[in-house]
């Protein structure tokens, strides 16, 4: 119901955009263009691109975070750096270059710093692959909360594997030098529905009489 009203609300004001650039003949038009159901298209995919321009800006609560994990029913925060390539960038799941990475775990709950934690690499996507590991750090206890690693990471797919002692374990996948080309295209929605908004906007208002006649006018 809010998503229709809102559709609705879009159509009075192209409505209205309408009325102020041509002839009441001419305010349907735009109308006939963008039906309320384009309208509820259009605002569902706002709706679905907010989430991305939150995380775009940082604004995100830690659960939604997208380098956050529940590791046996608590949460860990990842990053990765690079130092030698880029001093004070961190990455989570997308690290652009090869080359000596640090691995860095916080263990946000409490509870996991008194429990022994283990961290694996394997190369690829399969997480019981033991003869791919690339780096294996042994379960330990980490009262200051942070479980730190080093290895050399060279261009391909890995996966990093949090395993705390008793409890089950979850997983990173880690794209080294990889370019991920569903976050481009998902990145590139929000800009391409703005300008084919503005685009039909400025279509319709081209087509209107108060526009021909400013041409007119300015011709004169």
């Amino acid at each position: 119901m809010t998503m229709k009203c809102i559709a609705v609300f879009v159509r009075n004001v192209l409505n209205g955009l309408s009325f102020g650039v041509g002839s009441k003949q001419h305010s349907g038009s735009l109308l006939q263009h963008f039906s309320t159901y384009q309208a509820i298209g259009v605002v569902a995919i706002f709706a679905t691109l907010l989430p991305s321009f939150a995380y775009g800006h940082g604004k995100v609560t830690i659960e939604e975070d997208t380098c956050v994990r529940r590791v046996g029913g608590n949460l860990v925060h990842f990053n990765a750096y690079q130092p030698q390539n880029e001093a004070k960038a961190q990455y989570c799941t997308e690290i652009p270059g090869e080359g000596e990475t640090f691995l860095v775990v916080d263990l946000v709950d409490a509870a996991l710093r008194n429990t022994a934690v283990a961290m694996r690499v394997v190369r690829g996507l399969n997480e019981t692959a033991e003869d791919q590991t690339v780096a294996y750090w042994p379960p330990a206890i980490h009262p200051d909360g942070v479980v730190r690693g080093e290895t050399a990471l060279a261009k391909g797919l890995y996966t990093l594997i949090i395993t705390p002692d008793g409890l089950s374990s979850s997983s990173y996948i880690l794209r080294v030098q990889q370019v991920d080309y569903t976050h481009i295209a998902r990145k590139a929605i929000g800009p391409l529905v703005i300008l084919l908004l503005l685009a039909l906007i400025g279509y319709e208002f081209s087509k209107s009489n108060r526009f021909r006649n400013w041409r007119v006018s300015g011709s004169a």
